[in-house]
């Protein structure tokens, strides 16, 4: 039986308005996936450990701070560094199209703005999981 899909919902920095990512980790939770949240003011490396020791396929970042090109840059390093390299990072927030296009190209995921839909997330979270389990079947 194939495991459900863990997620890491988490808010870095001195950012503490979470509304937008307990909405989103209800919707996941919703959605059958399993959903660890972390709560305000994490550091990347704390964010990085849980995900981790949590065993989790994909970390879903919030940043409303304008902190983005730093938190989501960290929060990759920090994950390679724990052998984490393969847990998907994705995220949203207050990001502009130019920031969300720079981050990809350093390898976060796909990155939502205000009024994105639950279900786009969720049905991404969905997609990107299986996609990399089958990938990594195959190596």
């Amino acid at each position: 039986m194939e495991r459900g899909i863990r997620v890491l919902v988490a808010k870095a920095g001195l950012d503490g308005h979470d509304r937008g990512a307990k909405v989103v980790a209800r919707a996941l939770r919703d959605a059958g996936m399993e959903v660890i949240y972390t709560g305000v003011r994490q550091t990347p490396e704390m964010i990085a450990e849980a995900a981790v020791q949590e065993d989790v396929d994909a970390v879903g970042l919030s940043v409303l701070s304008g902190a983005h090109m730093h938190v989501f840059p960290e929060v990759l390093r920090q994950l390679t560094a724990r052998g984490g390299g393969d847990i998907l990072l994705t995220g949203g927030g207050t990001i502009g199209d130019e920031d969300m296009a720079e981050l990809q190209a350093l390898g976060v995921g796909r990155l939502f703005g205000p009024g994105a839909s639950t279900r786009e997330i969720v049905d991404y979270i969905r997609a990107e999981t299986a996609r990399r389990r089958a990938q990594s079947e195959t190596r």
